[in-house]
């Protein structure tokens, strides 16, 4: 079982000498830094001078500095930039900067598991990574509630990056909700695979595929939308509130049959085996040694299937359905518009 920590596990010492720098100032970067804030730790936003972002962080009070400078100014950061881009600017702007005794920060595996970035010895490398997207991590402690957290340490020179993971956790509101000891392998390993195979290529697949076979029978492509995209909302969000069991209990029992009876037919042996081989291309490096070369070849590939996804038939049917429904995103900020820049 995993070990799980509270507000009454953690020690707030260990974070209120520091100086913090919260590199990028996207989704999780504005909320990590405006939570630390209030939380009452010394912070600033490290960004590019080019940044759009720039003027959102300083009307929001938080004082910004480039990413050289909010390096040097720390000593512990956190780094939040996209994947891909974190080693080029930890050997430019971060690594130069670092001296004995820092604390240097990750909310995701992906460039310590891979040995994209390779710390000195002599600092802590720790990991806090909220389970939840940022907007709801700054909503949540303003409430006065948190997003469940999980804590990693890589290396421990101080013989506390543990304490101080959890008190960085705690000062973001994480430990109201539970904080969760992991590794950076296992959260690295396992949030790509989930990504792949389930949240994000998984669900997009069976949906669009569901569409196809459906309107290739016959069938109204905007009946087909709502019985395959519109309402695996419900679904979700009843396995999000009470598990499987409590999504199986709440539909009727037609559709509980359905599901008892034919999902394990749509997801057989040969799909667990292909999620067996995701799997093991994640653990041997051969997915992350594959998207940083795409990313820093241009991204050909990648922007071509992008381009392509948003040419699907359920994608152009989707649009039209959704604006006869305008209560959908009624209030809300469009994804684009909201999630700012990263650096």
């Amino acid at each position: 079982m995993a070990n799980i920590y509270y507000e009454a596990d953690a020690d707030r010492s260990y974070i209120d000498e520091k100086k913090v720098a919260v590199l990028g100032y996207g989704s999780q970067g504005h909320a990590h830094a405006l939570n630390l804030k209030e939380s009452g730790v010394e912070v600033c936003v490290g960004l590019r001078p080019e940044s759009s972002s720039v003027e959102k962080a300083e009307e929001a009070g938080l004082t910004v500095m480039n990413i050289a400078e909010a390096s040097a100014w720390a000593n512990a950061i956190m780094i939040l930039l996209p994947d891909t881009e974190q080693a080029d600017i930890y050997d430019a702007h971060i690594g130069p900067n670092l001296n004995p005794g820092d604390t240097l920060m990750f909310s995701h595996g992906f460039n310590i598991r891979f040995d994209l970035i390779k710390p000195p010895s002599d600092i802590d490398v720790v990991m806090v990574a909220p389970k939840g997207p940022g907007h709801l991590v700054r909503r949540t402690y303003v409430e006065g509630g948190g997003v469940p957290c999980l804590i990693a340490v890589e290396n421990d020179a101080s013989g506390s990056a543990k304490e101080f993971a959890l008190a960085y956790a705690d000062a973001i509101g994480g430990a109201r909700a539970g904080v969760i000891e992991t590794t950076f392998t296992e959260e690295c390993e396992t949030d790509l695979f989930g990504e792949q195979v389930v949240l994000c290529g998984g669900i997009t697949e069976l949906v669009r595929s569901g569409f196809d076979t459906l309107v290739s029978a016959g069938y109204q492509p905007e009946i087909a939308y709502f019985e395959c995209l519109h309402e695996l909302k419900l679904i979700v969000d009843l396995m999000y509130e009470e598990g499987i069991a409590g999504m199986r209990y709440s539909v009727s029992d037609t559709a509980e049959y359905g599901d008892l009876t034919r999902g394990p037919r749509v997801i057989d042996d040969h799909v667990r085996e292909t999620m067996q081989t995701i799997l093991e291309e994640i653990q041997s490096g051969k997915f992350a040694d594959e998207w940083v070369a795409e990313s820093r070849g241009g991204r050909e590939n990648f922007l071509k299937l992008e381009t392509a996804g948003h040419e699907l038939p359920i994608e152009k049917i989707g649009k039209e359905l959704r604006s006869m429904m305008p209560w959908i995103s009624s209030g809300k900020q469009s994804v684009k518009d909201s999630s700012g820049g990263q650096g």
